[in-house]
């Protein structure tokens, strides 16, 4: 596995672990924003797999980019990006929500969406890491 995107790759599963534990612990916005930070940074390992610098924390702009520098077909996963696009704000700014703090609004179910979702990704990036050439 090349480097730079290697890296990266190491940290997204870091970060899916800890999603789990802090799952497990019910800390539930907490896992939410460390599975998008898990497939944030599993797609930016994508993007330095294939030699561009990537910018940016969406998910979806991340991996439609990648997409559309390798002619991948990421389709199937814009619904999960676009989702845990979503909890990069809200899951730990209580300004993000009408009333009440983060960790009042998200529960278990949303938890383990984002969760299985986050490693949707990851398994696409591993997958495809090594298979890209610069």
């Amino acid at each position: 596995m090349r480097g730079e995107a290697g890296r990266w790759l190491e940290e997204a599963e870091w970060d899916f672990e800890t999603a789990e534990y802090l799952h497990r612990s019910g800390r539930f916005n907490a896992a939410c924003f460390y599975a998008q930070q898990s497939a944030e940074k599993a797609v930016k390992a994508l993007l330095y797999s294939i030699n561009e610098s990537p910018w940016g924390h969406s998910v979806r702009e991340l991996i439609t980019r990648f997409a559309s520098a390798t002619k991948n077909n990421v389709e199937h996963l814009l619904p999960q990006a676009r989702e845990l696009d979503r909890h990069y704000f809200p899951s730990r700014y209580p300004n993000a929500h009408p009333s009440g703090t983060p960790h009042e609004a998200y529960d278990e179910v949303t938890s383990k969406r984002a969760l299985s979702y986050a490693k949707e990704i990851l398994s696409f990036a591993k997958d495809r890491i090594g298979r890209e050439k610069p």
